[in-house]
């Protein structure tokens, strides 16, 4: 039978914003949509050296680099993601020749879904000419140079290098044809959150906490054009880099929240914080640490310098940033468009009881749920999610939802790239 009919075995690999370990999930597929049936079979996080943490959290954050050093950081982080799938293997006790095949969502060191402006040099006078249009046709630049309106991407961890020393086929690059396509490139865990939540009587939301927040909308009954997604802002991002900011490292998240427990509210910031423009944009949107990375954690530890607010403060009233900004999500653009009797929550951020604690006091018409409780733990979601979206490229069918990302038309996500035969 050819293994584009059979059920495949999938590792997906995650590494999100946050960059603290890459999620390896193994998923038994098969089928196709929607009776896609889907199955985790094991699950576990690798943490990433500390040395190639920090370096993807500078460049990520937008720190002076060099091409030469984005290079070897690709080639490096491809050797880092291969040794965490073998390794994973290792622990679920599962050869790699019985994977057919990786997703690699690989690590974001830039992303920019609507298009900005970029500023380009043109040529001297005498080869004045470059291609601009759809289509390529020919547009002559009479000055120095050139603005256009651009949105770009950029995931490394090169997946050659996870095919050569796995041997198993690899899925990676997923948002670029999304964004070729008029889209965002974000989110696109909502094709997997369709699939795994649509409900013939209740409407839901998926919930997903992790560096950066997005919902998925899914209404009662919905066709997958009904369904859309954006992220809402800032989940994790912000209260994780306080704590490592006052903690010099020490610590990399607000375990249960101890920190913001002891902190007060700081109505003034709050209110500051939740004036951005961001949240009043319509979606589809997407956010990352272009908007909510290092930059902005540093304004807020210059504000509680200079307001003398205590860590802890700052910690409480960044935790309640995000469970705000997620609320008003719900109430700007979710609950006027569906109806919403569940929402379910994985990530990172539903383990912080203050904040899930903020959501059901704010939205207590709506069922919250863990994911894990409808077969997914919440740690897992995103690298389950990757697996699928590999099967479903692999397979050559579409895995994105226009109503998520803003495309034109649904996609084909991904690049292969084969494995050695060994």
């Amino acid at each position: 039978m050819s293994s584009r009919r059979r059920a495949l075995r999938v590792l997906g690999l995650m590494s999100g914003t946050s960059a603290d370990g890459i999620d390896v999930a193994l998923v038994h597929i098969s089928g196709a949509p929607p009776r896609l049936v889907a199955k985790l079979e094991h699950f576990v996080t690798m943490p990433f050296p500390a040395a190639v943490r920090a370096a993807v959290l500078r460049l990520a954050n937008g720190d002076a680099t060099t091409t030469a050093e984005i290079s070897q950081l690709n080639f490096l982080l491809g050797e880092v993601f291969a040794r965490a799938a073998l390794e994973a293997c290792r622990k679920f006790r599962v050869s790699p020749q019985k994977i057919d095949l990786i997703g690699s969502h690989g690590q974001t060191i830039y992303h920019q879904g609507a298009p900005s402006r970029f500023a380009v040099s043109v040529a001297p006078a005498s080869s004045r000419r470059i291609s601009f249009g759809a289509g390529g046709e020919e547009k002559r630049q009479q000055d120095a140079g050139a603005a256009l309106r651009v949105a770009s991407t950029l995931q490394i961890g090169e997946p050659a290098v996870i095919a050569e020393r796995t041997g198993i086929p690899t899925v990676a690059d997923f948002r670029p044809a999304d964004m070729a396509a008029g889209g965002q490139g974000a989110p696109l865990v909502p094709f997997v959150d369709y699939l795994l939540y649509r409900d013939a009587h209740r409407g839901r939301v998926a919930l997903n906490l992790g560096g950066i927040a997005n919902v998925t909308v899914i209404p009662r009954a919905a066709r997958p054009s009904d369904v859309f997604a954006f992220d809402t802002g800032p989940g994790n991002m912000v209260i994780d880099a306080l704590v490592r900011h006052f903690s010099r490292g020490q610590h990399s998240f607000d375990r249960d929240a101890r920190v913001a427990r002891r902190g007060h509210l700081l109505p003034g910031l709050l209110n500051t914080l939740l004036a951005d423009g961001y949240f009043r944009r319509p979606p589809p949107k997407t956010a990352g640490r272009e908007q909510y990375g290092e930059a902005y954690t540093q304004k807020l530890v210059a504000w509680g310098r200079k307001h003398r607010a205590r860590p802890a403060d700052l910690v409480r009233t960044a935790t309640l940033l995000t469970a705000l900004s997620v609320v008003d999500a719900f109430h700007r653009w979710v609950l006027p468009r569906a109806g919403v009797q569940q929402l379910i929550v994985s990530g990172g951020g539903a383990h912080n009881p203050l904040l899930m604690a903020q959501l059901a006091a704010a939205l207590p018409r709506i069922e919250i749920l863990a994911s894990g409780d409808l077969g997914v733990p919440e740690d897992a979601k995103e690298a389950f999610a990757f697996a699928i979206l590999a099967y479903e490229s692999f397979q050559g069918r579409p895995a994105n939802l226009p109503g998520a990302t803003g495309a034109r038309h649904p996609a084909i996500l991904g690049k292969i790239t084969h494995a050695p035969r060994r």
